[in-house]
């Protein structure tokens, strides 16, 4: 999954506009809580929180790649 500050152009099909909900600091990545048109989880980099200025509340659009995708039910 990826994180952009705002809508990408180009080929990523699977786009969501979200907020971050909550981070999670685990070790030399974060886990990125997201919510809005989706609930989403993703795995970033520390660099990337911080290039994003990533925090609670901050709204993002996430894409992910269909084979990227697992799904929990």
């Amino acid at each position: 999954m990826s994180l952009w500050p705002s809508r990408p152009e180009g080929s990523p099909r699977n786009t969501w506009a979200v907020r971050v909900a909550q981070i999670e600091h685990t070790g030399t990545s974060a886990r990125v809580h997201l919510t809005g048109d989706a609930d989403l989880v993703a795995d970033v980099t520390l660099d990337a929180v911080a290039d994003l200025s990533l925090a609670p509340g901050v709204p993002v659009h996430a894409t992910v790649k269909a084979t990227e995708v697992t799904f929990y039910h």
